[in-house]
């Protein structure tokens, strides 16, 4: 199974197993890792926004034009950004980093 690493906003590195097929919110709720995901998933909030690490970025499939909308309202958006709702595991994200915002970001 892969493993994929959160790191929390006060930098707690979490390693955790990251199923084929769940999203990163999935994935972050079953571990207790602290994210919101208001939306429950629908691609109607920002409140799952994280911070992929730059060398995995490129092999996570564009985020949609809706994602995009999404991440418009979001804050401390960074060039890697991406709503965790949207970003499902595959094979070729065993060792994925993603990084929570500061607090107080949507």
């Amino acid at each position: 199974m892969p493993r994929m690493t959160f790191i929390g906003r006060d930098g707690t590195r979490q390693e955790v197993d990251a199923p084929l097929g769940y999203t990163l919110l999935q994935i972050a709720r079953e571990n207790d890792v602290d994210i919101e995901g208001a939306c429950e998933g629908c691609l109607a909030c920002a409140t799952c926004h994280v911070h992929v690490a730059a060398e995995w970025y490129e092999k996570i499939p564009a985020p949609s034009d809706d994602e995009e909308d999404m991440l418009d309202l979001a804050f401390n958006i960074v060039d890697t950004s991406r709503l965790g709702c949207q970003v499902r595991i595959t094979e070729e994200l065993d060792g994925l980093v993603v990084t929570l915002p500061p607090d107080g970001t949507a």
